[in-house]
């Protein structure tokens, strides 16, 4: 899938767990940071290639993408297996404590979004011919469904005009009918 399909859906499923399963407290720094963690937990099992939007953001990332890229062992293997989601997961629970206020926005609320960003870019690669390499190191590739002919290929057309438009018709469709949630959402971040 392309970065921009991966960010709606990632965008898809927060709305979605949002909705279904509300926070108690939420406020706007907190509600921002969770949109902005979601679109980077979905970019992050891409970060095994050097065109990675995230690449971007570090001082000297060329030194540093030539120190960590081989780290990856290349596209679509350690970052997109249950090991990564493993390390990952582990990774952000040490890492957002001690780069966040909790002050000012809910820690726990931003994980959990960056979280489903990530795991919502494995779910969107398991539609592609590639699959995913679920239980790396070994090569196995796993995807729905399971034979691989009658997946997608990612840039081509059915990404392009029924993925990317059906996922922003689903997050139309599910705000419209779960408005109330929204609403309740919208008083939570007045409130905070």
């Amino acid at each position: 899938m392309t970065g921009r399909t991966h960010d709606a859906i990632a965008f898809a499923s927060l709305v979605t767990v949002a909705a279904v399963s509300p926070p108690e407290h939420l406020n706007v720094a907190t509600a921002t940071a969770a949109i902005v963690g979601n679109i980077i937990g979905a970019t992050l099992p891409d970060i095994d290639q050097s065109t990675n939007r995230l690449w971007d953001f570090l001082p000297g990332r060329d030194f540093i993408g030539k120190l960590f890229l081989p780290l990856f062992l290349g596209h679509r293997n350690l970052t997109h297996s249950l090991l990564g989601v493993f390390l990952v997961y582990h990774g952000l629970g040490f890492v957002l404590p001690r780069i966040l206020n909790p002050v000012y926005v809910e820690i726990n609320i931003i994980y959990a979004a960056m979280m489903i960003g990530y795991v919502s870019h494995l779910l969107g690669d398991a539609v592609t011919k590639e699959g995913l390499p679920l239980l790396f190191p070994f090569r196995w590739r796993f995807g729905f469904p399971p034979i691989s002919a009658l997946r997608i290929t990612t840039g081509k057309w059915i990404e392009n005009i029924v993925i990317l438009p059906g996922t922003a018709a689903y997050v139309f469709w599910f705000i419209g009918n779960h408005h109330g949630d929204f609403v309740k959402l919208l008083k939570l971040i007045s409130e905070g």
